[in-house]
């Protein structure tokens, strides 16, 4: 790719994850400044390389898997703390082990508006299918039934993937278990007095705000580790 044609994929990534439509090349030519034309080419350009399509005829572009991946790969996490993290903690702090951990869980839900999970030793918190379900991509009954197969699998999953970085992130296809459920994993793996390998994440259709989720599950992730 080169760099406009990034920063083009960029766009598509971010509006679509904002206005949940396709993104159409007059959108772009603003924000980029140039003609439609050009912009209709590199968008071309992405969609032979396979990182965005075109879902219906006249339709704009969104992002394929693989173009999800192309901008997480290039996304640079935060290092210090933000305001949404440092919530958290205040909330957190007050509580101790299998507490602390429901508490973290909750606070993402409500922040990211996706579906949140933890190991709690041996068992699974799990809470937010509710918001889950009520993203756009989930009016499908049959998308519905594939996310569901996913999370009645989800320990299975966690067990199989072994996440085992501070934060791992599991796109659509790279799931094992419903590869086309059309959803993203973000899972933090932390050390608590409850497991050597404990874990927390949230789970949301594939069109996600990356880089302020994965953000808040690194530093949640941290946290955890450092209050327990």
């Amino acid at each position: 790719m080169t760099g406009r044609q990034e920063q083009i994929l960029k766009a598509i990534v971010e509006q679509y994850a904002e206005i949940a439509a396709p993104v159409g090349s007059v959108l772009l030519a603003r924000l980029f400044d140039v003609s439609s034309a050009t912009i209709r080419n590199e968008m071309a350009a992405l969609e032979e390389m396979g990182l965005i399509y075109q879902p219906h005829t006249s339709a704009g572009r969104v992002p394929t898997d693989k173009g999800y991946r192309a901008y997480v790969n290039n996304l640079t996490l935060e290092s210090g703390e933000n305001r949404q993290v440092k919530a958290i903690e205040s909330r957190v702090s007050e509580n101790r082990s299998d507490k602390a951990i429901r508490s973290a869980v909750d606070s993402l839900v409500e922040l990211t508006h996706n579906f949140g999970f933890a190991t709690i030793g041996e068992e699974l918190y799990v809470a937010g299918i509710a918001n889950l379900f009520a993203q756009p991509e989930f009016v499908n009954t049959v998308r519905v039934h594939k996310v569901a197969k996913l999370l009645d699998n989800l320990e299975l999953w966690l067990r199989e993937a072994a996440p085992n970085e501070p934060l791992n992130v599991f796109i659509g296809s790279e799931n094992a278990i419903s590869r086309d459920s059309g959803v993203s994993l973000i899972v933090s793996r932390f050390h608590s007095p409850l497991s050597d390998r404990s874990y927390i994440g949230v789970l949301g259709p594939t069109r996600q705000s990356y880089l302020r989720v994965m953000n808040l599950v690194r530093q949640t992730g941290e946290m955890l580790e450092r209050i327990l």
